[in-house]
C-alpha cells in the first residue's frame, strides 16, 4: 500500500522535519531576496530564442530545395515548440516570473503554444498535483487516468493493454494533458460554468488545430504539405519529449505514493518532506536542462514551484546537502536509467498482482511504512548537536537491503 505515515516512513522525528522545513524555507528566502535583473534578462533571453527559432525553421522548411533541408527545419522547429512548452509555458504559468510584474511573462496571461488551456492547466497541475503530489484519490497526474502505476491501483482487465496506451498517450501527451485540464476544471465548476470551461477548450483546439494545420500550410501555397507533415512531426516530437521528461521525474524507483491519511494534518513542513520522497530527478547537463525545462531538478521544482527555473541548479547544491544531512535519498539517475525503470513497472503492473513477487508494502514502484514495522531495529533518532549522525531512511532502506542479500 502507498505511505500514510509520512514521518515514520522517512524515519526522521517531528523535530528533525521542522527543522528540515526550516532550512528549506531558508533556501526559498535566500533565492527571493536575490531574484533581479540578471533572471529577467534569462527569461526575456528564453522568450527570444525561441520565437527567432520558430521563425527560422518555418522559413527553411518552407525553402528548403531537399529533404535535409526539411528534416533540419522540422528538427529545429520541435526544438522550438519544446522550448516553449517547458522552459516557457510550464514555468511561467507556475507563477515564476510574476515578481517582474510583467504582463507578458505573466502566470495569468500567458497562453502556451499548447491544445489546452493554460487557465485550465493551472488548476489540474498547480493546485491538483502540486498541492497533492502523488496522493493517491487526489492526484490526477498519476498515470494520468489511463495507466496503472502503484499496486495501490485495482487492477482490471483493460490494463493488460497499458503498453500500448502508454505509447498512445506519449504521442497525444498535449491532448491527455489538455483533456486532464478541462476534466479538472469541470469537476470544480458547475452549471454554467462548466459550460463555460468547455466551450473556451473548443475555442482553444480550434485555433491551435486551425494556426498549425490550417493556416501555416494555406500560406505555404503549393508546398502546403511539406508544412502540413513538418507542424504533425513537431507537434510529435514535442509530445514525446515532455512525456519522456514529465514521467522521469514521476515514476522512477523512489517516487513515492502516498494515501489521503498523510494529508491529516499536514504541516507546511511535513508538505516539504512529501514532495522530497514523491519526485525523482534525472542527471544532466545545461543543454539538458534547459530543454527539459530545468524538470531534471523535478525534486526542487515540487519544492519550489513558483521560484525562476533558472534558479533551480544552484538551489539542487543545496537540497542534495539536506538529504545528506537528513539521512535522506535523494532520487536521480541518467535520463535512460530513469526512464527504463518507469517503463518496467508501466510493463509489470499491466499484469495482475498474482503474477508478481514483490510485497504491496515493499515493492520498487510502490511501498509503504509497514515495510520497516518488523525489520527496525530502533525507533527514528535524531543525533544530539555534534555527535554522530542521522539514522534516517537511506540508511534503513540500505540496511534492509543488505539483510535481504544475507538472507539470500
Amino acid at each position: 500500500m502507498a505511505i500514510t505515515e509520512v514521518a515514520e516512513y522517512a524515519h526522521l522525528t517531528r523535530a528533525d522535519i521542522e527543522a528540515l522545513g526550516g532550512e528549506l524555507d531558508a533556501i526559498r528566502r535566500d533565492v527571493e531576496e536575490s531574484l533581479g535583473q540578471r533572471d529577467a534578462n534569462y527569461i526575456y533571453r528564453t522568450i527570444a530564442l525561441q520565437r527567432i527559432l520558430d521563425g527560422a525553421s518555418r522559413a527553411l522548411i518552407l525553402t528548403a530545395k531537399h529533404r535535409t533541408g526539411w528534416l533540419l527545419g522540422t528538427a529545429a522547429l520541435a526544438t522550438a515548440k519544446s522550448i516553449e512548452n517547458m522552459e516557457l509555458g510550464h514555468n511561467i504559468c507556475h507563477g515564476q516570473w510574476n515578481w517582474m510584474n510583467d504582463p507578458e511573462v505573466h502566470s495569468n496571461t500567458w497562453e502556451w503554444d499548447m491544445a489546452g488551456l493554460s487557465s485550465q492547466w493551472r488548476y489540474s497541475h498547480n493546485y491538483r498535483h502540486h498541492v497533492f503530489t502523488n496522493v493517491l484519490g487526489m492526484d490526477e497526474d498519476i498515470g494520468f487516468g489511463v495507466i496503472r502505476m502503484t499496486r495501490d491501483q485495482q487492477w482490471q482487465p483493460s490494463h493488460l493493454a497499458q503498453p500500448l496506451r502508454n505509447l498512445l498517450l506519449a504521442a497525444t501527451f498535449e491532448w491527455g494533458i489538455a483533456l486532464q485540464g478541462l476534466y479538472s476544471a469541470q469537476k470544480r465548476d458547475s452549471g454554467a460554468d462548466k459550460s463555460g470551461q468547455t466551450k473556451s477548450f473548443i475555442r482553444k483546439i480550434g485555433r491551435q488545430v486551425g494556426k498549425d494545420y490550417v493556416v501555416f500550410p494555406a500560406l505555404s501555397g503549393r508546398r502546403w504539405r511539406r508544412t502540413l507533415g513538418a507542424n504533425a512531426t513537431a507537434n510529435l516530437l514535442r509530445n514525446l519529449w515532455a512525456y519522456v521528461v514529465i514521467f522521469c521525474g514521476h515514476f522512477p524507483d523512489g517516487a513515492e505514493k502516498f494515501t489521503t491519511a498523510a494529508l491529516e494534518q499536514e504541516t507546511r513542513d511535513e508538505w516539504y518532506l512529501r514532495q522530497m520522497l514523491g519526485t525523482a530527478n534525472f542527471d544532466a547537463g545545461r543543454l539538458l536542462a534547459f530543454m527539459s525545462g530545468n524538470l531534471c531538478y523535478q525534486i526542487e521544482h515540487h519544492l519550489f514551484p513558483d521560484l525562476p527555473s533558472n534558479r533551480y541548479a544552484q538551489i539542487a547544491v543545496r537540497v542534495r546537502a539536506l538529504c545528506d544531512k537528513y539521512d535522506l535519498p535523494y532520487t536521480t539517475g541518467s535520463l535512460p536509467h530513469q526512464y527504463m525503470l518507469t517503463l518496467r513497472t508501466i510493463f509489470k503492473l499491466a499484469l495482475p498482482d498474482s503474477f508478481l513477487t514483490a510485497t504491496s508494502d515493499d515493492a520498487p514502484e510502490t511501498a509503504s511504512e509497514l515495510k520497516f514495522r518488523t525489520d527496525r531495529p530502533d525507533p527514528p533518532r535524531s543525533a544530539p548537536s555534534g555527535q554522530g549522525t542521522r539514522r534516517g531512511l537511506r540508511t534503513a532502506i540500505s540496511d534492509m537491503s543488505l539483510r535481504k542479500s544475507n538472507i539470500r
